[in-house]
């Protein structure tokens, strides 16, 4: 029996209730993002009631799905089809959905080389906090003028509105995959990447872990194969790329708090006591310390950076320049002009 299910009137409904008797809602999927920004107090929304494939068509490389919808099964059906999200994103869970997807953002190893989730999210619809089921784009990339209220959704933890529908660009899985393992120190693998970077190396994720440098090549056979015969090393089971998505290697078993470094490729070391299994060829780093959230945080300042840190509280989330802040701020306005979608799961004031 199929578990499709229109449920954006429901929805719609719940919204509208909430903004007649300013109830904030805590939007939620399956809750695999949990860990991030702050937890927010307010009436449970769950968008899992509302889901299914609504259209997909490969000849397009475009599928819309319903925001409650299992990533497994649309990942399922684009498999079948010898497609992918090229964005790879991470579970972080078994039953992470599509609508958490887009508004946590993350991407996985391939994000360097093909882009991230916004970079894939064609339209949506969404409800508003003026109590209105929209859609913004459409199935196409086009230039648009104004808000790209779409995309502006990847990232947004469900502070501006409750995503009902995505559609998303798609792509056709590389006709070969073939990872490696090479016994570099960590400064000089990435000065190696670095290096690479410059050439036609059909390199999709490279990730060191303290002891060597892995790399996944990806493309059609031949500059595969060419590419594994001038680089070396030894062959990696290509599981070990989901396995550093989803979080589940042995770095990761650590009990230390885990950190999120966003960093400039060309960046130096954070001067931070703990481990780092760097990802993104340098630009994502993870760190496992028990070192305060303000001495991380002006470390990897100082390099140009961000910091994140994977457990729900107030300090999970990086302070965003003044500047910065006033444009969040006329944004929500925009949307949520009663502050009811999520408040304060990123910043205290929004």
């Amino acid at each position: 029996m199929s578990l499709d299910r229109d449920a954006s009137q429901a929805l719609l409904e719940q919204v509208t209730q909430a903004l007649h008797s300013t109830t904030p809602l805590r939007i939620q999927g399956s809750g695999s993002k949990a860990m991030l920004g702050r937890t927010v107090s307010g009436e449970a929304l769950d968008t899992r009631i509302h889901r299914g494939v609504v259209s997909y068509d490969p000849t397009e490389l475009v599928i819309t799905a319903r925001a409650g919808t299992a990533l497994v099964e649309v990942e399922a059906i684009l498999h079948e089809a010898g497609q992918m999200l090229a964005c790879e994103p991470p579970h972080l869970g078994p039953a992470a959905t599509v609508g958490g997807m887009v508004a946590a953002g993350l991407s996985g190893p391939r994000r360097p080389w093909t882009g991230a989730v916004r970079d894939y999210v064609l339209g949506i619809r969404m409800i508003t906090g003026h109590g209105k089921l929209l859609r913004f784009g459409g199935e196409v990339m086009k230039n648009v003028a104004g808000y790209d209220v779409a995309r502006l959704m990847a990232g947004s933890f469900g502070c501006l509105g409750v995503l009902t529908e995505v559609s998303l660009k798609v792509l056709p899985r590389p006709r070969e995959c073939l990872s490696l393992r090479l016994p570099l120190a960590r400064a000089e693998a990435l000065e190696q990447l670095r290096a690479w970077g410059q050439q036609p190396l059909p390199i999709s994720a490279a990730c060191h872990d303290g002891e060597a440098l892995h790399l996944r090549l990806e493309g059609g056979p031949g500059s595969v194969q060419s590419a594994r015969q001038r680089l070396g090393g030894e062959f990696l089971d290509n599981a070990y790329w989901r396995d550093l998505r989803e979080q589940r290697l042995a770095f990761f078993e650590d009990p230390a708090p885990l950190w999120r470094l966003s960093l400039p490729t060309a960046s130096g070391e954070p001067a931070l006591a703990g481990r780092q299994l760097v990802d993104w060829a340098g630009a994502q780093r993870w760190l496992k310390s028990t070192a305060s959230a303000q001495a991380i945080r002006e470390q990897v300042a100082l390099l140009g950076g961000h910091a994140t840190c994977y457990a729900a509280s107030d300090l999970s989330m990086p302070a965003l320049p003044v500047a910065l802040l006033r444009y969040h701020r006329a944004l929500k306005r925009q949307l949520d002009p009663q502050g009811i979608f999520n408040p304060g799961r990123l910043y205290p004031d929004l």
